[in-house]
């Protein structure tokens, strides 16, 4: 599958609640002692000095990390084609692709060689291979979980969050990794996510349940095939479905790909040849500095002269500010939802997976996050409910509501 990078041969073993529980880590969240390379040729020897919070945490509650995982190079890609190790497999069927950015991470959960893996996502790197790899995994609120040693992306969208064959799995992580951290500014205020609160929720019956009806017409016929009977399924045993709209989401691919791409030009900047990263000496600095950043992939390169464009004079008003108030739009017509409903659910995916390899043109490629990209925008908490044949339902809660996702989905895997 290609999906480890790099093989813990002596993890450390420690007591706690999550003792013995074996992990895999996402290339991108740094490991004391264990090459990082966020799949790129620019981190390709970095070995850190210190964990990510997320890593420290899990290994206080006695998990054992034992591999890193692939990923789309700096974590930006959807199909997880763009490592500069090579693609990652589909373990249900090496010819497609797992999904990205997260598809080693899926892929190891998909294939049962791990029952826990930690992925990152920006635009819906967790959701989307977990819906094609047949898995649960969770997108926390944003804040909710330190992203203190995650190599960055899209600072202001990049989240950690955990991939798993059950949903119960996801409760116990988030119960471990989520809460205030001082070395990350951005972290929320709140208390460590609570499955007790999850599973209170799970316990309510009668919901009322939206449905993104709009979202509909954009996903292909298998995708739909699998996610009205589970819509059926849902009102069959009592809950009450209701059509809710998005219409900010003809703004929101285009706004992503506005502010992701901004950030990522500013964030990655540092990979210069001078002061941080893989460095390819040339006569000169001007050289030195070609040499080095012509390390990283084709898609880096895509996506780091879009934001740098769009951030240049004369089109920062025109682009990235109208990006930003397209984002507000979003986040505001997300949150006004749930004044009527307690979840609301939409297919994550329009298709199911490509075939590797498939070649087809950037905007189709981006097109793949038409579905998760509103809700990264908006922050808000998203769990990915696995409804096999490679077809994945987003459940949707309201911010910093993140056990009210995850007990939603407590709920489901009773009825499934």
């Amino acid at each position: 599958m290609n999906a480890v990078l790099t093989l813990n041969e002596s993890p450390e073993e420690g007591k706690g609640r999550l003792s013995g529980v074996e992990v895999a880590v996402k290339d991108n969240i740094t490991t004391k002692g264990l090459r990082t390379t966020a799949g790129s040729r620019m981190l390709e020897n970095y070995v850190p000095p210190f964990d990510a919070t997320v890593v420290r945490r899990l290994k206080d509650a006695g998990a054992v990390i034992r591999a890193k995982t692939n990923l789309d190079e700096f974590g930006m890609g959807s199909t997880g084609e763009n490592s500069a190790f090579g693609p990652t497999k589909n373990p249900h069927d090496p010819s497609l692709v797992p999904g990205g950015s997260s598809s080693g991470s899926a892929a190891v959960v998909g294939g049962g060689i791990f029952p826990l893996a930690l992925g990152s996502d920006t635009g819906g790197s967790i959701r989307l291979p977990a819906a094609f790899c047949n898995i649960w995994g969770f997108k926390p609120t944003y804040g909710r979980v330190s992203r203190y040693g995650l190599i960055a992306f899209a600072s202001s969208l990049d989240v950690i969050g955990p991939m798993a064959g059950d949903v119960g799995l996801i409760a116990d992580v988030m119960e471990v990794i989520s809460g205030e951290d001082p070395r990350d500014a951005t972290t929320l205020d709140r208390p460590p996510f609570s499955t007790g609160k999850a599973h209170e929720f799970s316990r309510k019956g009668g919901f009322k349940v939206g449905v993104v009806r709009g979202h509909l017409e954009m996903v292909s016929e298998a995708v739909r095939e699998r996610f009205e009977p589970f819509v059926d399924l849902l009102a069959k045993a009592g809950n009450d479905i209701v059509d809710v709209n998005l219409n900010s989401t003809r703004y929101a691919l285009a706004a992503y790909y506005v502010i992701a791409t901004a950030e990522a030009s500013s964030n990655l900047a540092r990979y210069d040849g001078v002061r941080y990263g893989t460095s390819v000496r040339g006569e000169n600095l001007f050289e030195t500095y070609v040499a080095t950043r012509s390390l990283f992939g084709d898609e880096v390169k895509r996506r780091i002269l879009m934001g740098t464009f769009v951030l240049s004079h004369g089109y920062y008003e025109a682009y990235y500010l109208r990006a930003l108030r397209a984002r507000r739009i979003i986040y505001e017509e997300v949150l006004s939802w749930f004044s009527d409903v307690d979840v609301v659910i939409t297919p994550t995916a329009p298709v199911l997976p490509p075939k590797l390899g498939a070649g087809f043109s950037p905007v189709d490629y981006y097109r793949l996050d038409t579905l998760t990209v509103p809700f990264s925008l908006a922050g808000v908490p998203v769990l990915n409910v696995p409804l096999g044949g490679f077809v994945g339902v987003q459940v949707v809660a309201p911010f910093g509501e993140d056990e009210r996702a995850v007990g939603f989905g407590f709920y489901v895997s009773e009825l499934l």
